[in-house]
């Protein structure tokens, strides 16, 4: 239960996060060969709509609790501190048990509006049961939040990593055996093991919420008596709710703009493509890749920024609380300088080995692979833009967040369609212009917020800018390495098997080239410091 300073609280952060995905990637394959088609479109329609009613209760409150904490924890108001944790349990409380009941008692009515009166598949009773079985981790998953929330403010990020994984390893083990168990072994129903599979997503919580709670409990450092300041006296139990209510609001606002932007495409692609001239397979197709498959995969990506995020609110907020804006202003560029050096590469990198990489998880399919090429691209400006979306969210800066959001959404509604017609006009494909709009969409929005951080703290943008430049510089160098392979080896195959190699190979020579170039430009050193480098450097030649 160590605090964690910004630059080990990210890396931590980010591991966990990866690891996770990892662990969600490959659990896939396994899964989709035990329960088939039917059972992996019941399991999807129960998780849908359990994702909507879990961001309701959940959306801004742990990140509400994170900020709140760090910024007492750091005037010394550890009475309060510790008050505010308790409001938080209690709020969340209110809003699980009533998410659960209206998931719970409206179960067949929201089964209908999912699948309506379609026959020859699963039935309305069918997805009733699996949504019913589900709402129970609702009563789970946001307690176990609000408590990761309240480490995260601590700056105690290893913790709630460790639960991220337990979490994910024991629901991934549930939803195999338990599936495997009940289909082959106990010969029952199709609805009964995928009602034990979305089951897991209660049991991986309630894991993690034990090792969570038992680590706060037995924490001598959260546990130690304060005296209470005479300060905190004038802080009341609805001064705290008011301002848990405040910090909150503004990322469910946020999560809805985020959540509507994303919905665009799944209104507007498929008629679009259709009446340009494709076929509805190929339309739907190119949804589901953009929407759901590609998404999948590029969580490895955001999965970088994520772990940043998670480390750079609290430690935002606490120097910010007491006007320390140089330490603002470090940890800013900073955060923008490791997104960089690390998601940069690793965006190019799987986007010119798109094809292996798509046949690993799905098989090999020509079109999938080319429009994930992009996809994977429109990652990079779109994790800057989510570092400076909850950069300007930890200095109270909502009016600026709000205004950037929907701002984009309002683009997005206005020329995703005629940006489709335009590429077909110019003889390109035409669902590639979603994807490019897009990445326009979040340059316009990084530099409209990376000017209102400058504002608010009269950063100077300089160091982050001179490590894109020569990230950018390193990773020419690396691309222009691996196509001189490509020569030798061409990185394509229809084989799993064999993709893995490529991608192992790739991977090496890419990551060993990248490195390289990194360390003779100094742009390793620019981010973790002279001294931390050199340490580590000579760490790793004595072993």
């Amino acid at each position: 239960m160590k605090k964690t300073g910004f630059l080990a609280g990210a890396a931590i952060s980010t591991i966990g996060i990866v690891l996770c995905k990892v662990i969600g990637l490959v659990y896939v394959i396994p899964f989709y060969a035990i329960i088939g088609t039917q059972g992996g479109a019941l399991y999807s329609y129960a998780y849908s709509i359990y994702n909507v009613f879990l961001n309701l209760a959940t959306s801004g409150i742990p990140v509400a609790m994170s900020k709140i904490v760090s910024e007492y924890n750091e005037m010394g108001y550890y009475n309060t501190k510790e008050r505010t944790f308790k409001i938080g349990l209690r709020i969340i409380s209110v809003l699980c048990i009533i998410s659960f009941l209206v998931l719970f008692i409206f179960a067949p009515q929201v089964a209908y509006l999912i699948i309506g009166d379609v026959k020859g598949g699963n039935t309305i009773e069918d997805v009733t049961m699996v949504i019913r079985v589900i709402s129970t981790a609702i009563l789970i998953v946001p307690h176990l939040s609000v408590s990761k929330g309240y480490l995260q403010g601590h700056k105690i990020m290893q913790v709630s990593s460790i639960a991220d994984v337990l979490e994910q390893i024991v629901r991934v083990s549930v939803i195999l055996i338990g599936s495997f168990f009940a289909l082959k072994v106990l010969h029952l129903s199709l609805n009964t093991a995928v009602g034990i599979a979305v089951f897991a997503a209660t049991v991986g919580a309630l894991a993690a919420y034990f090792y969570v709670h038992n680590k706060i409990k037995h924490s001598t450092s959260l546990n130690k008596k304060a005296k209470k300041l005479p300060e905190e006296s004038k802080i009341t139990d609805k001064k705290i709710v008011n301002k848990v209510v405040f910090y909150a609001m503004p990322f469910v606002v946020i999560s809805l703009l985020e959540t509507l932007f994303v919905n665009v495409d799944v209104f507007t692609v498929v008629k679009s493509l259709v009446n340009l001239g494709y076929t509805t397979k190929i339309a739907e197709n190119v949804i589901s890749v953009i929407s759901t498959w590609g998404s999948k995969l590029n969580m490895i990506v955001m999965a970088v920024s994520t772990g940043i995020i998670t480390s750079l609110i609290p430690t935002i907020a606490s120097s910010y609380a007491v006007k320390n804006i140089k330490e603002v202003n470090s940890k800013i560029n900073q955060a923008l300088q490791i997104l960089c050096l690390v998601i940069i590469p690793l965006a190019v990198g799987m986007s010119f080995m798109s094809k292996a990489v798509w046949t690993v998880f799905y098989g090999y399919n020509e079109l999938n692979s080319s429009i994930f090429r992009l996809l994977i691209l429109s990652q990079i400006p779109l994790a800057i833009c989510s570092v400076l979306v909850n950069t300007n969210q930890a200095m109270t800066n909502t009016k600026a967040t709000v205004t950037a959001l929907l701002g984009s959404l309002i683009l997005k509604i206005v020329f995703n369609v005629p940006m489709m017609h335009l590429f077909n006009k110019m003889g390109l494909e035409a669902y590639f212009a979603t994807i490019t709009l897009n990445i326009l969409i979040d340059i316009v929005e990084s530099i409209y917020l990376m000017h209102m951080v400058n504002k608010k703290t009269n950063i100077n943008f300089t160091k982050a800018l001179r490590t894109f430049v020569k990230v950018i510089l390193c990773t020419v160098i690396m691309v222009l390495g691996l196509s001189i392979l490509n020569l030798f080896v061409p990185n394509f195959s229809t084989s799993r098997f064999i993709s893995i190699l490529y991608i192992i190979l790739y991977g090496a020579v890419g990551l060993g080239i990248y490195f390289v170039m990194a360390y003779k430009s100094n742009a390793i050193k620019e981010v973790l410091g002279e001294g931390k480098f050199n340490f580590k450097t000579r760490k790793w030649v004595k072993k």
